[in-house]
């Protein structure tokens, strides 16, 4: 197993986790015309219930 030869400064090591970020989620418009909210892809919209056109579940 390979280990380190030297101890990796605080500079380097946060300058590598600086890398780490979340990214905001992507969201797209529900197909509903008269819905229209924002929601994940490929997700049932929480507010009216459709996916691909067809009632799925009831709004909450």
């Amino acid at each position: 197993m390979a280990v380190p030869k030297r101890k990796m400064s605080r500079a380097n090591t946060r300058t590598r986790r600086s890398a780490w970020k979340a990214s905001a989620p992507t969201l797209v418009q529900c197909s509903n015309r008269s819905c229209r909210e924002q929601k994940l892809p490929h997700v049932v919209c929480p507010a009216c219930g459709q996916y691909d056109g067809r009632q799925v579940v009831q709004p909450a």
